[in-house]
């Protein structure tokens, strides 16, 4: 068996370890409450199990990390897969030490579902190693994608927690006008997450059914000297084909519920195959996420948040709101070092320019802005609490944005492969 083989097999071992750690984590808080023991002791009995637990699927994934940068002779952050199991282990490491500084098993039950959802969102891309080109196989990228992910990590631990916050203080009871503001709003930061978690559902479960589908479409192209031509592009579909490229032609198209043909084309301004497939992907996202969120919904006859609200009873807001800022406020000068400072060095070994307006160094410089101003509201003008939970939760969907709206949808030199 080669490193990369045993690697892959470490990768599954951490994720099977998260999931167990985080049901860990539910028994600890929600279980307390029918435990023969008294309360306390039940949260730290089981908070200690939850927390070995997580710790092995730390171990196990920093094993695949080691083991398939050993077995490939490159750092593993390459593509999509790469990259975000990289963001789910370096989000580990990030609880890990928050979680030793406040030892709230609460932080737990929150943030192990954010990295089982990455980690199963990563596994959605090709795995195979894909070799760096010789002017990317540089120290300083190694440098500039760990620190950056890293500072990332802490923003995702601040978010759990700001989202914990609002679920512990919002009245899901009340009629006023701001409590149905805000439970709408709670609502849809889960509802948002669920269109994730529907997302990689569909994904394995049609590629478990075999599913398939391929069209082709024409472009033509100039070269340097000025002569066109025409190239013919192809794209495979794992999920049904709602949508399909703007002006392509059916290759193939396996039957899915009676339809035999896309019901959409995608408009004329997403040229090329691929932008018809991502747009499908989003069309599945929200089929699938709405789907699973109207079943939790008809299951447990509430709003999620109301279901979720009562077993933050006892926890101490102002706790939650602490631990969101310094989260943040740790994580902030690692992101400002690796995606911005080493970042810069590192284009200027690439490109040969330190900065020049590519749509990733944009938005992790829209990224660093928000959280430098998150920083200041924070301490120039009080906001705690609530002002500060939904900074902490917003500013975790510009991370994401940066993270995989920018490399999968639009083009630049910092692009990934998508599905």
């Amino acid at each position: 068996m080669s490193l990369v083989d045993f690697s892959s097999d470490a990768f599954i071992v951490a994720f099977f370890l998260y999931c167990f750690a985080f049901m860990f984590y539910v028994i600890a808080i929600a279980g307390k409450k029918w435990s023969n023991r008294e309360p306390l002791l039940h949260e730290k009995r089981w908070g200690r199990i939850a927390f070995i637990t997580s710790s092995l699927g730390l171990a196990s994934h920093l094993t695949f990390f080691f083991t398939r940068w050993a077995g490939s002779g490159q750092i593993p952050t390459s593509n999509m897969y790469e990259f975000m199991t990289f963001l789910g282990m370096a989000i580990m490491i990030a609880f890990t030490i928050v979680f030793a500084i406040y030892r709230k098993p609460l932080l737990g039950m929150f943030t192990l579902p954010l990295t089982v959802i990455i980690v199963a969102y990563a596994s959605v891309f090709p795995q195979e190693v894909q070799p760096l080109i010789p002017a990317l196989n540089n120290y300083w990228l190694k440098v500039h994608v760990t620190t950056a992910a890293l500072g990332e990590a802490f923003f995702a631990v601040g978010f759990a927690a700001g989202l914990m916050y609002l679920l512990r203080v919002v009245d899901f009871k009340g009629k006023t006008k701001e409590a149905k503001r805000s439970q709408f709003w709670v609502e849809f930061s889960l509802y948002s997450i669920l269109l994730i978690v529907g997302f990689i559902i569909a994904v394995f479960a049609f590629r478990g059914a075999g599913y398939e589908a391929q069209f082709t479409q024409e472009k033509s192209s100039i070269d340097g000297k000025g002569i066109e031509s025409t190239i013919t592009e192809t794209v495979d579909y794992t999920l049904p084909p709602i949508v399909k490229p703007y002006n392509s032609n059916v290759v193939k198209y396996d039957s899915f519920l009676g339809m035999n043909q896309p019901i959409f084309e995608a408009p004329y301004w997403m040229n090329g195959v691929n932008s018809g497939r991502k747009l499908n992907t989003v069309v599945w996202s929200v089929i699938a996420g709405s789907l699973l969120y109207g079943l939790l919904r008809l299951v447990f006859r509430k709003p999620l948040g109301a279901v979720i609200h009562p077993m933050m009873d006892g926890v101490d807001p102002e706790d939650l709101d602490e631990i969101s800022y310094r989260s943040i406020a740790i994580g902030f000068p690692i992101f400002t070092l690796g995606a911005l400072i080493f970042a810069m060095i590192w284009a200027n070994i690439a490109w040969g320019r330190f900065w020049g307006w590519d749509p990733k160094e944009v938005w992790a410089l829209i990224t660093w802005l928000y959280y430098s101003a998150y920083l200041h509201f924070r301490l120039s003008r009080g906001w705690q609490g609530k002002p500060s939970a939904w900074l902490a939760v917003i500013g975790f969907v510009v991370v994401l944005f940066t993270l995989v709206g920018v490399n999968l949808i639009i083009a630049g030199l910092h692009s990934y492969s998508g599905v």
